[in-house]
């Protein structure tokens, strides 16, 4: 399989997961439930036998930032399921697609990482855009609003989730780390679902299609395509073109639920895109693949 192609099938996959999402019929904390839970029991085999040994080297403070980092990925899903039951999936996927932006606060204040000129000006742009689309669902009125705040509030917590793997992925393979973490997630989901009275079951035949397609497609397929294409094309290439899952999600909502996108959330959606591609370009690599092209 050519890489690109990969890669083409990897961004429609994880597209496909606000769709999943509309498509089932019950409440956020369940979908997000049985999404991790089929996970871990998809993955549990692999990880049985050949990565079981690891568990013994996982110090009590990697167990904790484990645990921190399920906690983040289960209320993320919650409140980005939850969004799209009040906003449009274009709007919903352009404002959790703002991570990097959340990233490079937490980078500074954990890691003291540099924050450059570049990084300011992109997350102006992206800010800019994301005013611009939350200001057109404002004037469309009803509950568009609070469906954005929440998938912001979402991409928040992704951008943790995502900063507590980088401190710990370091000493543990990427299938002893995901798979332990959806598993806390998967147990903080239905601690949720507990205290919220929401219903493990029974649910419709198409809903358990989903919970598992999510499982599959999105969590499973989409990121190990990703990861099998890491091999052969730059993680640059990869991250530009998992910031076009908003594009693929929009289209399918359009052809699924005939989502129509207003001006401003185009314009803004746009924006926010061009803002975090030139915040993940890599300057230098660019620089001298296109002096590699001209003096071919």
């Amino acid at each position: 399989m050519h890489p690109y192609f990969a890669i083409i099938i990897g961004v429609l996959s994880v597209a496909a997961s606000a769709i999943f999402v509309k498509l089932a019929s019950a409440e956020a904390g369940a979908i997000a439930f049985y999404r991790m839970f089929f996970s871990v029991l998809l993955m549990l085999p692999l990880f049985w036998i050949k990565h079981r040994q690891e568990l013994r080297l996982i110090n009590w403070k990697q167990w904790g930032i484990m645990t921190l980092s399920g906690i983040f990925l289960a209320f993320h899903f919650i409140l980005w399921f939850e969004s799209l039951n009040y906003t449009s999936v274009a709007s919903s996927t352009v404002l959790v697609t703002l991570q990097p932006l959340f990233a490079i606060v937490g980078t500074y204040v954990l890691f003291k990482e540099k924050i450059t000129a570049k990084t300011i000006i992109a997350a102006c742009i992206a800010i800019f855009g994301s005013v611009l689309l939350a200001w057109g669902d404002v004037q469309l009125g009803g509950t568009a609003l609070f469906g954005d705040l929440l998938a912001l509030f979402a991409c928040a917590l992704i951008s943790f989730y995502m900063l507590c793997g980088q401190s710990v992925r370091q000493n543990i393979s990427s299938t002893t780390y995901t798979i332990n973490v959806y598993a806390i997630s998967t147990v903080v989901l239905a601690i949720y679902m507990l205290g919220k009275g929401e219903s493990f079951g029974p649910y419709p035949a198409m809903d358990w299609l989903w919970f598992l397609l999510l499982a599959i497609v999105p969590n499973l397929l989409g990121h190990n395509l990703f990861n099998w294409a890491l091999k052969y094309v730059s993680a640059n290439a990869i991250s530009i073109a998992i910031l076009f899952e908003p594009v693929g999600a929009s289209i399918l909502a359009y052809f699924i639920f005939s989502e129509y996108l207003h001006s401003s959330q185009i314009i803004g959606g746009i924006i926010v895109l061009v803002g975090i591609i030139f915040y993940t370009i890599d300057e230098k690599k660019m620089k001298k693949y296109f002096r590699k092209t001209i003096d071919e």
